[in-house]
């Protein structure tokens, strides 16, 4: 009896352990620094050479969103997360693809951070972007002769912030900008991204319910005190710590997004609904050596 049951148990310890070596090892980056970000709130982005990866720039927050490809808004943590920047130099190893950069950042973030982390549904305010009063004034993308040639997954991102506006590179064609003037511009996005953008100038998360599959041009326009709002609105979301005055434009100017969008047939619809979120149980502030 004992020497079946010890079969048994060995039998079941060396399953276990053939398993656990067949299960496909979680990507991580060959090498990694990661630190204090040395670039303003208003600059930086993602920048892919080869098989090298920096990121500039970036709140805590943003990162965990990229690695667990989920909305800024769907992060719930710490306020640090949104304030706290850091700059990240990596190496992906030979034969990976940047479509792992994501889980390749989960691990980082676990070891370098601690990060611990998990889902729930949580009922919150959101703009649902349905379509509005016809016609629809997006215009469908003409044809990019270099889309075959791009990387499909992590591409090239930028912001700049100058004298004209703002303006943001978005990789694969993509692009917006939004002048001071209050003239807001997009070239080759789709409605999930057209929904995402807005919601960096909204005060809640923007969902796309709008059922469209293109890729799409646009422009819109709101009076230059508004424009000052939403610039205002983005430098919170991003976590720029503001001065009281500025913001107290939050209080009084609203969402001009709200308006704005029925100019391209769309409508940002104000509800209550469940929307996932991924909570930060822990993390440290400060991440180990590289």
């Amino acid at each position: 009896m004992h020497v079946r049951c010890g079969l048994v148990l060995t039998w079941l310890v060396g399953t276990t352990l053939f398993i656990a070596a067949q299960q496909p090892k979680r990507p991580e980056f060959e090498v990694a620094a990661i630190r204090p970000s040395s670039q303003a709130a208003s600059s930086g982005g993602v920048r892919m050479d080869g098989a090298q990866l920096h990121i500039g720039g970036f709140p805590f927050r943003e990162y965990v969103a990229r690695a667990y490809q989920v909305r800024v808004s769907q992060v719930i943590g710490p306020e640090w997360m949104a304030s706290t920047r850091f700059d990240l130099d990596a190496k992906l190893p030979a034969g990976s693809t940047a479509d792992q950069i994501p889980q390749m950042l989960q691990a980082l973030l676990s070891e370098r951070f601690a990060l611990k982390q998990h889902r729930e549904p949580k009922e919150m305010p959101m703009y649902a972007l349905i379509l509005g009063k016809a016609p629809l004034k997006l215009k469908e993308s003409p044809r990019d002769p270099d889309a075959a040639a791009r990387n499909e997954a992590l591409v090239n991102v930028t912001v700049a912030v100058g004298a004209a506006g703002t303006s943001v590179d978005l990789g694969q064609g993509a692009s917006y900008t939004l002048g001071f003037g209050g003239k807001f511009e997009g070239k080759r996005m789709t409605a999930e991204m057209i929904a995402s953008t807005l919601e960096r100038y909204c005060d809640r998360p923007v969902v796309n319910l709008t059922g469209l599959t293109g890729t799409y041009d646009f422009a819109f326009e709101v009076t230059p005190e508004e424009s000052q709002v939403l610039g205002i609105r983005a430098a919170v979301n991003a976590g720029v710590r503001m001065p009281p005055q500025p913001t107290s434009l939050l209080d009084t100017g609203g969402n001009p997004l709200v308006g704005a969008t029925e100019q391209l047939g769309l409508k940002l619809d104000a509800r209550k609904a469940p929307v996932e979120v991924l909570i930060v149980d822990d993390a440290r502030r400060t991440p180990t050596d590289n």
